[in-house]
């Protein structure tokens, strides 16, 4: 019996992807575990592995197909002694461009079956109903990820899911979510209400304040989709508080310079390289270790206290977008083994050739703009994480030491913090160690 081919799930979150190449034809025979096509989520590229094998009898979307629903047939496999008669002849979808609405529209309507006008009594009129934002999306334009139970029992009881903060995975609205509020919680605002309640001005009227043609509309990806709705939700739902403090990082700088003047070369090049943020991840790893209380997690139903210090380290996409590869355990790598995976992840993730577990997760975060000369910023935490790291640029700056002034180098760090989690005392306190061993890196060795 034929078996059809699926577009996976490559994430909690995706419910869509777009199927970049096929690394099979028709008619290769296919074992299970070898890679069969390239597809493009919100966050990487990644290759999908056949579960089963046979030959690849029949694709059904053609690579360059952007916007594939999840669980969607892609291609049909046939096992030993079937072949193109086992499917029906159905033609594999072709990449969506801008004439296909238009060709849809010259397709002849099927005949409606016709009903006798003598038995059939005239329908009365619906009455007219103030238009209802639909449940999945929200003014802003934000997709709302919320399980098909938690849909159904919000549409029964009048709950708007967009005023609703998601307690399951990566923010998903679940049934305990929606029945804890109460009956039209979140019923949309007046026009204008926008995603969370908060009062957003719709496109139109955007657009309305600026000449025709002196814009261009540019639509958004998924991963600026995914970016806008989880810092969006990220800012209501988490109280934020932050603290910033000034680092010397002239001793830093030096153990830097000496560490790479040791690293072992290959073809003339070094090994590994330690920049100055795989310096700030392990002194940040090592802080948290020393404050557990902060390596934690909120849930609803308790406190998540982490056993090793996993660090996402946010990375600019090229063409726009951001994501966070996890540096797992990092509290008990040495540095030169932390500098070469931070690399390796960096390039892939600019590259989108990340898997889940590589971005997934993690319990604290670092945000570096110092190569950009930014002297301060604050960052938003992205939960699961409680508190996100935000490393400004260092510079040279006139100090007081004891009564006289000199000039060392300085750099700004600032603290973001889920208050659910983190307190100020203990913040301070945070920053207190992280302080000392920055500027006291021979820690960082030991």
């Amino acid at each position: 019996m034929p078996i059809n081919i699926l577009m996976p799930a490559l994430s909690p979150t995706m419910e869509q992807g777009n199927l970049v190449k096929w690394l099979k034809k028709e008619g290769d025979k296919v074992k299970a575990g070898d890679v069969i096509a390239e597809i493009e989520t919100d966050k990487a590229t990644m290759e999908v592995e056949a579960v089963d094998e046979g030959t690849l009898g029949k694709i059904l979307v053609a690579e360059g197909t952007n916007d594939v629903a999840v669980n969607k047939p892609i291609a049909v496999l046939f096992e030993e002694g079937e072949d193109a008669s086992a499917v029906s002849a159905a033609p594999a979808e072709q990449p969506k461009t801008a004439a296909a609405p238009e060709a849809k529209k010259e397709e002849p309507k099927k005949e409606e079956p016709k009903v006798e006008a003598a038995k059939a009594e005239p329908a009365k009129p619906a009455p007219v109903a103030a238009p209802v934002p639909a449940p999945k999306a929200n003014g802003a334009g934000v997709k709302v990820f919320a399980s098909p139970l938690a849909r159904r029992i919000a549409k029964e009881r009048g709950v708007n899911l967009s005023a609703i903060a998601g307690s399951g995975p990566h923010g998903r609205i679940v049934k305990k979510d929606v029945e804890s509020a109460r009956p039209g919680a979140g019923a949309p605002a007046a026009a204008g209400g926008g995603a969370f309640g908060l009062p957003l001005m719709p496109d139109d009227q955007i657009r309305a304040l600026f000449e025709p043609g002196s814009y261009d509309v540019v639509p958004h990806d998924g991963m600026r989709r995914t970016i806008a709705t989880r810092m969006q939700q990220s800012m209501i739902v988490v109280p934020h508080f932050f603290l910033a403090v000034d680092f010397e990082v002239d001793a830093l700088l030096k153990l830097r310079e000496e560490m790479n003047s040791y690293a072992p070369k290959e073809d003339g090049k070094p090994v590994w390289r330690v920049s100055v943020n795989d310096l700030i991840v392990k002194a940040f790893a090592l802080t948290l270790k020393k404050h557990p209380n902060a390596n934690a997690s909120w849930t609803e139903g308790g406190m998540l206290r982490h056993h090793n210090v996993d660090i996402g380290i946010a990375v600019a996409i090229p063409g726009g977008g951001l994501i966070t590869p996890i540096l797992r355990n990092a509290q008990d790598k040495p540095l030169p083994e932390l500098a070469q995976e931070s690399s390796n992840l960096a390039k892939r993730a600019r590259d989108k050739k990340l898997k889940p577990h590589e971005y997934q997760g993690g319990t604290a975060a670092i945000s570096n703009l110092g190569m950009y000369g930014v002297k301060h910023f604050t960052a938003i935490v992205n939960p699961p994480h409680s508190t996100i790291l935000a490393v400004a640029a260092s510079e040279k700056r006139p100090v007081v030491v004891g009564d006289k002034i000199e000039i060392r180098t300085m750099m700004t760090a600032t603290l973001s913090c889920d208050h659910r989690v983190v307190d100020g005392a203990d913040a301070a306190n945070i920053m207190q160690t992280l302080k000392g061993f920055v500027e006291k890196p021979v820690g960082l060795v030991m």
